[in-house]
């Protein structure tokens, strides 16, 4: 017989209705118990993934597309788990709920209710792994910041100003323990792959729900290179576990965005049949095709895949253009190098150049990311762990984000005008957004354009 926990909640229209059931706590949950469940609304049914979140608690999270009233079953190998029913109603989306972002045409984004999206991203890729009291003021620094994508990884990281150890790790020790005189520091340890942690994942979907009720996209990246755990080196087996485990956690926050790697390409233990098996995973495991990509060091990566969503390119704004017509993608310039005056090359830019960099990667129809590495006590640079941002560029990049968002609705194109060699985005006939190279001062300049009559504006992005 059927099992009967009917819900009389609510959720909104892409909101998130979470599923909590006590179970087994016994053995080793992790590997052991299979759990799903199949949603039925208006519309195609969906089937979605639990997972075990410790104490003998399991959940399934599933995000509605649909208003109306809708019904789940539960599916698992445990008996407890197994033919639970309810029903619950999906209402209309709030004032600040546009759904998820996905892609608009060819070359851009929008959210799923048609509103236009402009990637304005930023770096902080191991904010996350902090202690709680920096954790919160990165958050009250994006709240009021420009920027409504941000880039941070799961695994913490182990690189320059990146060497104090995280408050939890994804995988609890076994073999030796904290409490092993001969194993002093984590890198010591021996960890039990076939088991996670659930504090630490449940700090993960803390800050992306965080996240999300401020309006920023997590840009969720999932391996990296700089590791002295052992996590960028993990067995095919924990992998796909490791996979299946985030995305039944976070798929369902319309907020989230899948990076397979920073620099996939210096992971050199892994080949690129390796990311080719992550992309299927992630496919089959995450019932709502969230956005989807990998980030490039050297070497770039197959973003002609069908399974990536977007190119996500560290390099020259100047590529652009080639990455535009290779791949019939939109293009995000995740990293051009940061604002900053640390010893590493990638971060020591000006901010006059940072915004450069930025406004170059918009005339030539992508999308820009900014990061900052200013040197401060304890390492906390906001590319790294969060905190305060100390830069020049982020209130030029508001303005930026001002101007873009009292642009036309429709899509913009890039454009170039003959006479002056000069490069822009465009509504043809309507709207015309040039750059005047911040090398020249020219007294008069040329705009031939058909049409008319229009009225011209000369704006100074540095002094706003």
């Amino acid at each position: 017989m059927k099992q009967t926990n009917v819900s009389t909640r609510s959720v909104e229209k892409w909101g998130v209705f979470e599923l909590e059931l006590q179970g087994p706590a016994e053995g080793n949950p992790f590997v052991d118990v299979e759990l799903s469940a199949e949603f039925i609304g208006p519309g195609e049914p969906v089937k979605v993934a639990g997972f075990y979140d410790g104490d003998g608690t399991y959940r399934i999270r599933f995000m509605p597309e649909a208003e109306g009233q809708w019904t789940y079953q539960t599916g698992s190998n445990c008996p407890a788990l197994a033919e639970k029913t309810g029903q619950f109603t999906v209402t209309a989306p709030g004032k600040d709920n546009h759904g998820p972002v996905r892609v608009d045409g060819k070359f851009h984004f929008a959210y799923a209710d048609g509103t236009r999206f402009w990637p304005i991203g930023t770096t902080c890729y191991a904010w996350i792994n902090q202690e709680p009291e920096l954790v919160a003021q990165t958050l009250e620094t994006l709240a009021a910041s420009p920027f409504n994508k941000l880039r941070m990884c799961v695994f913490p990281k182990h690189y320059s100003y990146n060497r104090n150890e995280p408050p939890e790790h994804a995988f609890p020790p076994a073999g030796s323990t904290p409490e092993d005189p001969g194993h002093s520091t984590p890198a010591d340890w021996q960890w039990d792959f076939a088991r996670f942690n659930p504090s630490f994942f449940q700090n993960l979907d803390r800050c992306v729900e965080r996240l999300g009720r401020l309006g920023i996209e997590a840009d969720v990246i999932l391996f990296h290179p700089y590791d002295c755990w052992g996590f960028a080196n993990l067995d095919a087996e924990t992998e796909q576990r490791y996979l299946r485990d985030v995305v039944a956690r976070l798929s369902a926050y319309r907020n989230v965005w899948w990076s397979l790697a920073n620099e996939w390409d210096f992971m050199k233990q892994k080949t690129a049949e390796d990311f080719a098996r992550f992309l299927a995973t992630i496919a089959e495991a995450d019932p709502y095709g969230r956005l989807c990509s990998a980030h490039n060091g050297a070497k770039w990566f197959d973003w002609a895949d069908s399974r990536v969503t977007h190119v996500s390119y560290q390099g020259s704004p100047k590529n652009v253009t080639k990455l535009r017509e290779q791949f019939s993608k939109p293009v995000v310039v995740d990293e051009c190098c940061y604002e900053g005056n640390c010893h590493e090359r990638f971060g020591d830019l000006t901010g006059r150049e940072m915004v450069r960099r930025i406004w170059d990667t918009i005339v030539h129809g992508g999308y820009l990311g900014h990061g900052e590495c200013y040197e401060q006590p304890q390492d906390i640079l906001w590319w790294a762990k969060g905190g305060k941002l100390h830069g020049q560029s982020p209130d030029r990049i508001a303005f930026i984000r001002r101007l873009l968002d009292e642009a036309p609705t429709d899509p913009l194109q890039p454009c170039k005008c003959p006479r002056a060699a000069t490069l822009g985005i465009c509504k043809p006939g309507e709207y015309y957004l040039f750059r005047i190279d911040c090398d020249r001062q020219p007294v008069h300049r040329w705009i031939d354009l058909e049409g008319g009559p229009y009225k011209a504006e000369i704006l100074d992005l540095w002094n706003m």
